[in-house]
Parts: structure tokens; C-alpha cells; sequence
């Protein structure tokens, strides 16, 4: 069995309880185990965040925004993560529409590869998390050889923009997850580890290792992996529980 990354959990997971008591919950998840989180959206949370992650002893390496969207101020962005701490910025989201044509796929490239500037002034460094869409379409970009939305955008991304994959999104895609792992080599440095019967339905989600993802077979996969990071879209039980239970089977305590 491979060693287990650093763990992270996305507190996207934890949407609800932070809406309820944002403290609490952050200092929940530290009491279940983690050192780590990923925030979301945390602009205008980042004083409470900050605060939050000092009184519990816990880093946010890396962070969900949605910079490419339209009047993003950029340069706001990544000096608010710079001075929490998170040194990754990843972009969540591009809308499926966007994924249709090769043209649209490298023209959403050429928007991560400008930012990579900005970012660095700050001393951060940005990322792109996928879904299931982005491998819906196949392209020629050579004859005879054909490549998913997903990894034609990855070939046409500047080295410094790194790929946070979500497996699970992967595995409803279409894909063999460990073997797309191989090929996309050192680009991944953040996976998210989820599990479920590996379908549209994000209701459908369970605690990590209840499911069907191969989840040891993919740590092992990601030759350069930063952080794996824990994330339930919904399920239909507990939430806390199916975190406290993916934490467990991901570092052994769970025996």
C-alpha cells in the first residue's frame, strides 16, 4: 500500500456547518485530525479564515477561486491568499460551454497562462480543478491521434500552472483514472480523493473507501502529489461522519 499523502479537506464539504458556526466547524475538522485545509470562495471570508486556521493549527496550502471569472480583480485575489498563507490558487470552474471546441479549450489555457504573472507578484502559485465535462469531447491534434478536452487544455497550459484532479469527476468522465495520472505525469500536485458508485449524482457520494474508486491504486499513481485532498460534493448521510471515516480509512486508523 503507498504512503498517504498529506491530507487536506475541502471545506466545501463543510458548507452548511460553516454557515451555521464557521469557528466551530474549522475547529471540528482540526479535532477529527487534519493540518490542512483547502477554503473556498475565501475572499471575503479571509480575516475570519486567517483567525480561524491560527487559533486551531491549521494551513490552507492551497485555495478554490474563481479567478477567470469576468471583473475579477486578480491582484486582490492572490494578495488575499498571500497573506494567509496559501500559496496555490485553483480555479474550480469553467463552464461546460466553454469546453466544446479545441479553439475555446486553448483560448481557456491562454487565460490561466496570463495569470501566472499576476500570481507571482504575490508569490502564488494557480491551478485548474476539473469535472466530469472536460473529457465529454474528443479532438484530433494530430492525425490519427486524439486527445480528451481535459488533456489538450493540460498540453496547451504554461509549466507553471499546476492541475489539482479531481479523481472521482475523472472516473465519471470516462477515464482510468491511474492510467490519466500517468500521462499527465508531474502537471498533478493536488488530487481530490472522494468515492461513491462513480456517477453524475453527487448525492451519491460515501465516506472515502466505501465506494468504488481505487483509491490506493490512485495515491500511488500521482508521482509528484502534493496534498490529497478530501472532498464530498453531498451525500446522503452525515456529513461529519463521512469525513471522520475518510480520514480514518486514508491513514489506517480506521483498523
Amino acid at each position: 500500500m503507498p504512503t498517504t499523502p498529506p491530507l487536506s479537506l475541502q471545506l466545501y464539504t463543510v458548507r452548511e456547518a460553516l454557515e451555521h458556526d464557521f469557528d466551530a466547524t474549522i475547529a471540528r475538522v482540526a479535532a477529527i485530525g487534519f493540518r490542512h485545509v483547502e477554503p473556498f470562495n475565501f475572499v471575503a471570508t479571509a480575516p475570519k479564515l486567517a483567525a480561524a486556521l491560527a487559533a486551531n493549527g491549521l494551513t490552507a496550502p492551497s485555495t478554490h477561486f474563481n479567478f477567470l471569472a469576468a471583473g475579477t480583480d486578480l491582484d486582490e485575489v492572490f494578495a488575499a491568499a498571500a497573506a494567509i498563507g496559501i500559496a496555490t490558487v485553483i480555479e474550480p470552474h469553467v463552464p461546460p460551454e466553454r469546453w466544446a471546441s479545441a479553439d475555446d479549450i486553448r483560448a481557456i489555457a491562454a487565460e490561466l497562462n496570463a495569470a501566472v504573472a499576476v500570481a507571482a507578484r504575490h508569490g502564488v502559485r494557480i491551478g485548474y480543478h476539473n469535472h466530469a465535462f472536460e473529457f465529454a469531447n474528443e479532438f484530433e491534434v494530430q492525425p490519427g491521434i486524439r486527445q480528451t478536452g481535459y488533456e489538450l487544455f493540460a498540453a496547451n497550459l504554461d509549466p507553471a500552472v499546476i492541475l489539482e484532479l479531481d479523481t472521482y469527476w475523472a472516473a465519471a468522465g470516462g477515464q482510468d483514472v491511474p492510467a490519466l495520472l500517468a500521462r499527465l505525469g508531474d502537471r498533478v500536485r493536488f488530487i481530490h480523493i472522494k468515492d461513491g458508485p462513480i456517477e453524475d449524482d453527487s448525492r451519491s457520494q460515501v465516506a472515502v473507501g466505501a465506494g468504488m474508486m481505487p483509491i490506493w491504486d490512485i495515491i500511488e499513481a500521482a508521482k509528484s502529489l502534493e496534498y490529497g485532498v478530501v472532498e464530498l460534493d453531498d451525500t446522503e448521510g452525515d456529513m461529519f461522519t463521512a469525513v471522520e471515516d475518510s480520514y480514518a480509512y486514508l491513514t489506517g486508523t480506521d483498523k
